[in-house]
């Protein structure tokens, strides 16, 4: 199980660099296990959420289980969207909850203490404190750009991050409509990890992830 997710502060009180967090497309079969391994052969990803829509657990499973694969060759954290059963069956790194997904404390008694639990907190503090006192490994926040991968029913501001940063250890994500160009701005409000979908799935996968590793670098 890869721990590239869990919070490890500098010892000389440093913020860690901040790293890729890869979601991918709704279509993973087809060629996209290969693209998956192209983009992580990079070495610039830390983690892979897997989200799927509207197939039934056992499709999910068995489009999941090669992508894992890829994922722990790698030593990239394997983390599953929404669904804390999927991710107990796949015994997955981790699991993504929304705020209608479940509870942390559900997902820590059926997974373990050692996967990784991340919340969606849109652009909320109170949401955020909830799942860091309920145990939550990361907080999400977004959407910060629009975005053509997922409609965005709330927005985020640089300050949440910047607030995040200056009070908690938890490690925060920052997603929505994220791209090499507009990236810098979070990176130095406070996010310890940039989620990314559409930037990268859009073209050459490979020189997108370089691409946003490199703006991400610039901006630190």
């Amino acid at each position: 199980m890869s721990e590239e997710l869990l919070f490890d502060p500098d010892p000389r009180g440093q913020r860690r660099h901040c790293q890729i967090y890869l979601i991918s497309p709704l279509v993973v079969d087809g060629a996209f296990p290969d693209r998956l391994a192209r983009a992580l052969d990079t070495g610039e990803v830390a983690a892979f959420q897997f989200r799927v829509k509207d197939i039934d657990e056992h499709a999910a499973a068995r489009l999941a289980e090669p992508l894992q694969r890829i994922c722990a060759d790698r030593d990239v954290a394997f983390i599953v969207n929404d669904s804390i059963s999927l991710a107990k069956r796949l015994g997955a790194d981790g699991v993504h909850l929304g705020q209608g997904d479940g509870t942390v404390a559900d997902a820590r008694e059926r997974l373990g203490r050692d996967v990784q639990i991340g919340v969606t907190c849109h652009g909320s503090k109170h949401l955020a404190m909830e799942a860091g006192e309920a145990g939550a490994d990361y907080v999400a926040f977004g959407a910060f750009f629009p975005s053509n991968t997922k409609a965005a029913e709330h927005k985020a501001e640089l300050a949440v991050l910047n607030w995040w940063q200056a009070l908690f250890e938890i490690p925060c994500v920052a997603i929505g409509g994220i791209t090499p160009e507009n990236c810098g701005d979070l990176v130095r409000a406070g996010a310890d990890f940039i989620a990314v979908s559409g930037a990268v799935w859009s073209g050459d996968e490979a020189a997108n992830i370089v691409a946003l590793a490199k703006a991400i670098s610039e901006s630190c």
